[in-house]
């Protein structure tokens, strides 16, 4: 057995990363940047090369991009970087103690420090034909023969992908059916005066939107794929577009007796209960001492940022990944950006309009801000993060008012 010796990859070693997404590319710049000199092999499992997530349920899915355009580097950065990239490479499995995986249909690979960067994989509910997801740029030849003009498409899950895809459908002139398991879209996110805001924005749009779909069951019949809701409720349409969450790609690390709990458990430095393993991105279940307690953050910013700080870490510099979450989400030419980890039962504090679509609401836990959604004021988000994360005290009166910068609410 050859040991793991943390000295070893300050400069020199063999890194592997598993999982070719935003996380694994970003750790892989990061340990050149850091000074790494050792060999740097990135895995992924699609034929494509390494692409940014975020425009596949918008402008690829409508058509205004290509795949070439959301690439996340250019083919000859991996060469010039002297980062081994692997396309159509698939770890069937992980030895901790001999330092090896195993590959598919291919020679097994060393490694002295391993990440895992997988990721997930999209939920699914049953096997009928008209069922699809959307994940993958493999995923949209399919789902795009499906969105013609006049076509009916039913979207099941009105989070942020679905309502994504929603939107994007209409927008190719589909008749559109989104069925929400929730009384309101976004249930975890938004208090319900925003998701009210969200049923509004859908049906206005021409949307047809149901919430408090609890689905029992799909299945095909006919030419038709039909969605059966518990209530007695069914809707059916030739396409089904599942966007029910995704599931943390933890197989490897499991295989490989790693400590796993709702994704792959790592400390602030992507370390996982294996030494010598990391992991980083949306299967990797963080600590966060700014918001406290771990989260598995399922967005682009917070993969891209932690690869970073892990693929660092890898290359012996000391960190201590954390930072506050922001993402965001286009649906009908409107821009939601969320930053914190805000909850619907927190107190709550408008500014602007919701009805119009020009607001600001935050979050106040105990008083502190935890939370920022926003429309159409992107520079409240940037400040409300930077108040989240030196966990702020704030002044609900200066808060709500308008003519206070969100900066001066902070109470002394």
């Amino acid at each position: 057995m050859k040991a793991w010796r943390p000295e070893l990859m300050s400069v020199t070693g063999r890194a592997v990363i598993v999982g070719a997404g935003i996380a694994g590319v970003s750790a892989a710049a990061a340990m050149r940047s850091a000074g790494f000199e050792g060999e740097v092999f990135l895995l992924g499992d699609e034929p494509e090369l390494p692409y940014r997530r975020p425009p596949v349920s918008k402008e690829i899915i409508r058509g205004e991009k290509t795949a070439d355009g959301i690439r996340i580097k250019k083919e000859d950065w991996y060469r010039n970087n002297n980062i081994e990239l692997l396309t159509q490479t698939r770890v069937t499995s992980v030895d901790p103690d001999g330092r090896m995986l195993e590959i598919a249909g291919a020679a097994p690979i060393h490694f002295d420090t391993l990440l895992l960067a997988t990721g997930g994989r999209a939920r699914t509910m049953g096997e009928a034909r008209g069922i699809r997801t959307l994940r993958t740029l493999a995923e949209v030849p399919r789902l795009r023969a499906g969105l013609m003009p006049g076509q009916h498409v039913i979207v099941v899950g009105a989070g942020l992908i679905g309502s994504e895809i929603a939107a994007s459908a209409r927008g190719l002139g589909c008749d559109v059916t989104l069925l929400e398991a929730a009384g309101l879209p976004l249930p975890r996110l938004l208090p319900p005066s925003i998701g009210q805001m969200y049923v509004d924005l859908h049906k206005g749009h021409g949307t047809e939107l149901h919430t408090g779909v609890a689905v029992a069951n799909i299945a095909d019949q006919g030419g038709e794929t039909v969605v059966a809701a518990t209530d007695g409720r069914s809707w059916s349409a030739p396409m089904v577009v599942l966007a029910v969450g995704m599931v943390p790609a933890t197989e490897l690390a499991e295989g490989a007796g790693i400590a796993v709990d709702n994704g792959i458990v790592v400390d602030a430095a992507g370390r996982t209960s294996v030494p010598g393993i990391f992991a980083a991105g949306d299967v990797a279940n963080q600590p966060n001492a700014i918001l406290g307690g771990r989260h598995r953050v399922e967005h682009w910013q917070g993969a891209q940022n932690h690869g970073t700080s892990v693929g660092k870490a890898m290359a012996g510099d000391d960190v201590s990944f954390g930072e506050v979450p922001w993402c965001w989400s286009d649906q009908y030419g409107q821009t939601l950006q969320v930053t914190g980890w805000p909850e619907a039962t927190d107190n709550l504090v408008v500014r602007g309009n919701i009805d119009e679509l020009d607001f600001s609401a935050f979050f106040l836990r105990e008083g502190r801000l935890v939370g920022a959604v926003t429309i159409g004021r992107p520079g409240d988000v940037r400040e409300a993060r930077k108040l989240i994360g030196v966990r702020a005290t704030i002044g609900i009166g200066a808060l709500a008012d308008e003519s206070t910068a969100v900066a001066d609410s902070v109470i002394a």
